[in-house]
């Protein structure tokens, strides 16, 4: 019995032997095989990003991430593993083992929920922000008015997608949208440039986007500035949106030469940069895209569309090019420049009928901008 013990030891002892050195063995194939090496277009392919943005993502989140075990992960490549799921939206395995990475499934999904922990607790907040201040608003109203589809007085385009997952253990037809599938209802709000002023990911499926913007913060922002006395600062949506006096929808079947159809026209012009936004971040980060899955639950997979919309953001600010990534779709104080539209009684009129008061204000920027176009409700 003692010398079965002692055998039955040894190959323990082998074994354990034998794992250590398949993991000093990937360490030093993946120091060899440096992706840092690849040729710079080849690696924003891979990593759809710069490798200088990859080591200031790294350096950023380094303290989350180092490793205590000599055998241990780097934080670069933990970064890079995390990047290649992104963007191309394969299963763990398939991209733990890329002959530049060289990991196993499941250091891949620990690197993968270290990484997406890391950059929604210390950079999604700093890349993703709504225009808070009137300085911000102000510059944000300026880029619609000179963009290539403007629409004067607007700050963001909003709107929402599909970001399918796998079905969830609790509250499992919440998650069934109305196409049958089981997704988050992403909620996005960019600028003419595509850049990103707010991501909400919170929401199941089968929450509509009406009921999405009712609880959004965003919305009680620009309600609030709106109280304080801030005139011709708007969203713009589509039908699916109701129309209040800080988010412009449009009108449905009226006359080409009626003002309510020029308003329209260019409102649905302008708004249509949210629909670009969404085919192009899902091309860029395939793991969201139609095709794919998360196979995580929804607390994760918004943690996800997190990291890639902080990401979007960079490419963004450095200018990185989305042409072959590009898909078909689907307490201010205000100056009296920002004044305007409404006056005295406002404010009364708005506890009682916001909608009422949108709709003057839609009538109202109809007949400043199409004066030579009839009213059809005249």
């Amino acid at each position: 019995m003692a010398l079965e013990y002692l055998a039955w030891n040894l190959i323990l002892l082998q074994e354990r032997i034998r794992r250590l050195e398949r993991r000093v063995e990937r360490r030093h194939l993946r120091d060899a095989q440096n992706p840092f090496h690849l040729p710079r277009n080849e690696f924003i392919n891979y990593f759809r990003l710069t490798p200088e943005l990859v080591i200031h993502i790294t350096n950023e989140v380094r303290a989350d991430l180092q490793s205590e075990r000599i055998t241990g992960i780097t934080p670069e490549i933990k970064v890079l593993i995390a990047i290649q799921f992104y963007a191309q939206g394969s299963y763990q395995r398939s991209v733990g083992n890329q002959v530049e990475l060289n990991v196993s499934q499941t250091g891949t999904s620990r690197c993968l929920h270290a990484v997406t922990d890391a950059i929604n607790r210390r950079l999604l907040r700093r890349w993703v922000k709504f225009p808070m201040t009137e300085i911000d608003r102000q510059r944000a109203r300026e880029k619609f008015s000179v963009a290539a589809q403007p629409f004067e007085g607007a700050i963001g385009a909003i709107d929402c997608t599909f970001v399918h997952i796998l079905a969830p253990h609790e509250h499992e037809e919440a998650f069934v949208n109305h196409h049958g599938n089981h997704s988050l209802n992403v909620q996005a709000i960019v600028g003419p440039d595509m850049k990103l002023l707010n991501i909400n990911a919170r929401y199941p499926g089968a929450r509509n986007d009406a009921y999405i913007w009712s609880t959004s913060p965003i919305r009680r922002a620009m309600e609030f500035h709106y109280r304080r006395g801030e005139r011709r600062t708007w969203l713009i949506g589509d039908a699916g949106y109701p129309l209040e006096p800080w988010l412009m929808t449009p009108l449905a079947d009226f006359p080409e030469n009626t003002q309510q159809f020029q308003y329209t026209q260019q409102l649905c012009k302008a708004r249509n940069v949210v629909e670009r936004f969404f085919g192009v971040f899902k091309s860029v980060w395939r793991c969201l895209s139609y095709q794919r899955v998360l196979m995580y639950e929804p607390s994760f997979a918004a943690k996800i569309v997190n990291a890639c919309a902080t990401f979007h953001n960079m490419r963004i600010e450095h200018r990185l090019p989305f042409d072959e990534f590009q898909e078909p779709i689907a307490a201010d104080h205000h100056q009296n420049g920002n004044a305007g539209l409404m006056n005295d009684n406002e404010g009364a009129v708005l506890e009682r009928e916001p909608r009422a008061l949108a709709k003057r204000i839609q009538r109202q920027i109809m007949r400043e901008r199409f004066p030579n176009f009839r009213d059809a409700e005249n």
